[in-house]
C-alpha cells in the first residue's frame, strides 16, 4: 500500500494547490459549493489537484486558512472577473441588439454549442423554426428547449404539423452529437441575429390602426377585397380592428365607466343616439354601455339620445370613433384587457 508522508511547512504550495485545500476544508465542514459556475477547464484542474492531496500538515492548513480569511476580509467588492461573467451579469442592462451580440461571444459557444442562443430565442420566433424547417430539425429543437417552453411552443403549433413534428422525435435516438451541435449553429446563426424590421409593428397591427380610424364603408370594402385575396390575413386583420360594434363581445362590463369617463357628454350622446338606431350590432353595443354604467347615468343618456334624435352619419361615425380610441388607449396603457376573440370561441365551444 502507498504511503504519502504529510506535506511539511517546507513544501511549496501554489495557488491551485491551496484553492484545492480551502475547497476540502469547506467541504469537510458541510458546505455546498457551486463549483458547476467555474469553466470546466477550472473545475478540472481543481479535481485533479484535489486528487493529488492525501495528507497535508495541521501548521499548513491553519496558515491556507488564515491568508483565505485575510484575503476575503481584504476583499471590498466582488465581480464577474471574466467577460462571459460580465456579459451574463449586463446583458439585461444594455441594448438589446448589443446584448444579443456579446451573448453570441460566451464561453458556451466558442466551445461550439449554439443551444443556448436558440433556446433563449422568444417563443414566436421558436414557432418560426417550427414552420420552416424539416420535421427533423424541429423535433431537434423541441428536444434541446427546457420542458416548459417546450410545451408552450408545441401547444402553439398547428395540429398537424406538430403530430409530424412529435413523430419526427422518436427518430432522433440515433443523431450523433456533432449533428446536434451543426444543427444548433446553423440556427443560431439564421434566427439568434437581431430582426432589422423597418416597422416596429407587424402589418396585421399596421393595418388594423389604419381601418380603426377610417370609415365603416372603406373599412368593410377593404376586408372584402383581403377576403378575396387573403382570408387568413383578412381574419387576422379583423380580430386587430376594434369598433364600436366590438365594444359589447370585447369589453368587461366594469371597463365601461371608466371608459366612457374620458369622452365629451355631447359626442357620447350623439354616438348613443346613432348606435341606437342602427344594426343590432351597434345596438347590442349601446344596449351594453347603458348596462354597465349607473341606472340614473344611464337613464339621462337614454333620454338625451332621443331628444337628440337623428344623427348624421359623418357625426356618428366620428362620435364612434371618439368612444373606441378611449377604449384603445386604455387597453395600450395597460389600464384595461380586451377580451381576445380566439378565447371566447374556445370558451363558448367547451
Amino acid at each position: 500500500m502507498e504511503h504519502r508522508a504529510p506535506a511539511s511547512a517546507n513544501t511549496p504550495l501554489t495557488r491551485r494547490r491551496k484553492a484545492a485545500m480551502i475547497i476540502q476544508m469547506l467541504l469537510d465542514d458541510g458546505n455546498t459549493l457551486a463549483l458547476g459556475q467555474l469553466p470546466e477547464r477550472l473545475q478540472l484542474q481543481l479535481t485533479d489537484e484535489l486528487g493529488s492531496l492525501r495528507l497535508v500538515d495541521k501548521a499548513i492548513v491553519d496558515a491556507v486558512a488564515q491568508e483565505f480569511t485575510a484575503e476575503l476580509e481584504a476583499v471590498g467588492l466582488t465581480a464577474p472577473g471574466t467577460r462571459d461573467g460580465a456579459i451574463t451579469a449586463l446583458a439585461d442592462h444594455l441594448s438589446p441588439v448589443l446584448a444579443d451580440h456579446l451573448r453570441k461571444q460566451l464561453e458556451s459557444v466558442r466551445n461550439g454549442d449554439h443551444w443556448p442562443i436558440v433556446a433563449d430565442l422568444s417563443v414566436e420566433r421558436i414557432l418560426a423554426i417550427m414552420q420552416a424547417e424539416s420535421t427533423a430539425i424541429c423535433a431537434v429543437t423541441l428536444s434541446k428547449l427546457p420542458v416548459a417552453k417546450a410545451a408552450e411552443v408545441l401547444s402553439k403549433t398547428p395540429g398537424a404539423r406538430a403530430r409530424r413534428i412529435t413523430y419526427a422525435m422518436s427518430q432522433t435516438e440515433g443523431i450523433a452529437p456533432d449533428a446536434v451541435r451543426r444543427i444548433g449553429a446553423a440556427l443560431a446563426q439564421d434566427y439568434g441575429q437581431p430582426i432589422n424590421a423597418a416597422f416596429d409593428k407587424a402589418s396585421v397591427q399596421r393595418l388594423g390602426a389604419i381601418l380603426n380610424s377610417t370609415v365603416t364603408d372603406t373599412r368593410e370594402d377593404v376586408l372584402d377585397g383581403l377576403t378575396s385575396e387573403d382570408p387568413d390575413f383578412a381574419s387576422n386583420v379583423r380580430k386587430a380592428i376594434f369598433t364600436f360594434k366590438d365594444i359589447a363581445p370585447r369589453v368587461k362590463p366594469t371597463d365601461i365607466p371608466n371608459c366612457v369617463r374620458n369622452v365629451e357628454g355631447d359626442v357620447l350622446i350623439a354616438a348613443i343616439a346613432a348606435a341606437l338606431a342602427g344594426d343590432d350590432a351597434m345596438q347590442a353595443s349601446a344596449e351594453f354601455i347603458l348596462q354597465s354604467i349607473s341606472q340614473r347615468m344611464a337613464g339621462q343618456l337614454r333620454e338625451d339620445a332621443q331628444e337628440r334624435g337623428h344623427v348624421k352619419k359623418a357625426d356618428a361615425e366620428k362620435a364612434m370613433t371618439a368612444i373606441t380610441t378611449a377604449i384603445r388607449e386604455m387597453a395600450d396603457a395597460g389600464v384595461i384587457t380586451l377580451i381576445d376573440p380566439d378565447e371566447q370561441e374556445e370558451e363558448s365551444a367547451r
